[in-house]
């Protein structure tokens, strides 16, 4: 029985990394390719204007666009190099938990049915509304950041085919995480059903994702996304679509959570470094995700309550 269940829950760990491991790797292939083209000094150059909105200076585009279409700690290098105010740091961090890696996390959307044009008027929605608004209400700050730690240089490849084989090499590393996180996560589920432990996890969750307008199964999905990011929370919930029978429409709540707040936890340790409150960071994005799910499902309910009413008058 449990050999079965091990191998159950490794072949849909092998399954799914494969589907979500070709988007990352030609992703990040890609992107940083293009690193080391003009196209990311081109988007840089044409934020920067716009960047006093947020009360931040021009420099503060650089860390900014490498977040977006990178990662976090890609942002966080670029951080460390620039000399930024307290304030600007911390807006910056507080945009970037919400808007960042773009190009994976919203691709990987799509391998559960979610659109794009939902994931990224989400993100890029809520990170703009937050840096105006701490810009607005945050008078303090004016202080240079004093940062934790600098990273270690690394030297840069001068030819194409170096170029190359470096992007093989991040896209490379990011299936291999990937991997080592789903695989045995996979396995665990696998397990947790076979053992009836999923059904009493669900029936624990099922006040809070009742609250959040989901019915009972999408529990693990929320859990997983929370504690692993999008691209973890989206291989738990392909097998959920798959096997469990989870609606469109939780699908896409879920995922409107999840966006707003995912890997919560690892996405606010990594801003200690440099020198900035953190629990402001965690509870402003567990409160955004809380209210925006509410306000989705509330508003989606009542559009479908509209249209059965509509259907019995026809």
């Amino acid at each position: 029985m449990l050999k079965q269940t091990i191998i159950k829950g490794l072949m849909t760990g092998l399954k799914t990394t494969w589907t979500l491991g070709k988007v990352i790797f030609s992703v990040t292939l890609i992107v940083t390719i293009l690193q080391f083209t003009p196209v990311l000094p081109w988007i840089i150059q044409l934020i920067s204007p716009i960047m006093g909105i947020f009360g931040l200076s021009g420099n503060a585009a650089i860390p900014l666009v490498l977040g977006n279409v990178l990662n976090l700690y890609a942002a966080i290098g670029a951080i460390l190099s620039l000399d930024l105010t307290v304030k600007e740091v911390f807006i910056l961090a507080m945009m970037l938990s919400f808007s960042h890696n773009l190009f994976i996390e919203s691709t990987v959307a799509l391998k559960v049915g979610v659109k794009i044009w939902i994931v990224l008027a989400v993100r890029l929605g809520l990170a703009f509304l937050a840096g105006v608004v701490i810009n607005f209400i945050w008078h303090g700050g004016s202080e240079l950041a004093q940062y934790g730690m600098v990273p270690a240089v690394e030297s840069q490849p001068e030819t194409w085919s170096a170029i190359f084989l470096l992007g093989v090499e991040k896209a490379s590393f990011g299936v291999l995480q990937l991997a080592i996180i789903v695989i045995p996560l996979m396995i665990m589920i696998q397990m947790a059903k076979d053992l009836k432990w999923l059904d009493s996890f669900s029936r624990a969750m099922a006040p809070v994702t009742r609250f959040l307008g989901m019915k009972e199964n999408t529990s693990m999905t929320l859990a997983s996304g929370l504690l692993f990011g999008l691209a973890m929370g989206s291989a738990v919930m392909i097998q959920a679509v798959e096997e469990d029978g989870v609606s469109r429409k939780d699908v896409t709540i879920a995922f409107i959570f999840l966006v707003a707040c995912h890997a919560v936890i690892e996405d606010t340790l990594i801003f200690i470094p440099l020198g900035i409150p953190v629990l402001p960071l965690f509870f402003i994005r567990i409160v955004t995700a809380v209210m925006l799910t509410l306000i989705i499902a509330r508003l989606w309910e009542r559009s479908e309550n509209v249209r059965r009413k509509e259907a019995t008058y026809i």
